[in-house]
């Protein structure tokens, strides 16, 4: 099955950078995760309190797996591509959200990375057009790589 950016391409159009949403999404997942486990073998540990340790494990891991499918999901209905003639972005699955911006209309690409962002290559992008049209792309894989493909069109 094709892709949205794969189906919108016009004639002679081609991607030159594709990304989206950063895996770091998935970390309080993980975290809510090791919680679950943690209380889990605590509660093996201390039989007279095993009750609550086995009711905070159990919604611990309740909640880490809505937030992984969450994740999960934006991750696959988020789509980011810069061509050779505009960017492209895709969010959502039933009540989807789209904007193409032609590269002629760019006026300037804002990174905002914080010390985690630098460190595990994310960050947010604001692709600010012509105008007074703007979009704020959060928490992006690899923001300097689409930044420098923006402006290098």
């Amino acid at each position: 099955m094709a892709t949205y950016v794969d189906r919108v391409l016009e004639p002679g159009e081609s991607v030159r950078y594709r990304t989206t949403v950063s895996w770091i999404v998935y970390i309080p997942s993980g975290m809510l995760a090791a919680i679950a486990l943690a209380a889990l073998l605590v509660g093996v540990n201390y039989p007279d309190r095993d009750r609550l340790f086995w009711f905070v494990a159990t919604i611990s891991a309740m909640i880490a797996m809505c937030n992984f499918a969450y994740a999960w999901f934006r991750r696959w209905t988020t789509e980011i591509a810069v061509t050779d003639r505009r960017v492209i972005l895709k969010r959502g699955f039933i009540r989807r959200a789209t904007m193409e911006m032609n590269l002629a209309k760019v006026e300037s690409v804002d990174v905002d990375q914080t010390l985690s962002g630098r460190l595990f290559n994310y960050g947010n992008v604001t692709i600010r057009g012509t105008g007074s049209s703007f979009e704020i792309l959060r928490t992006i894989d690899a923001p300097l790589k689409l930044r420098s493909t923006v402006t290098a069109g």
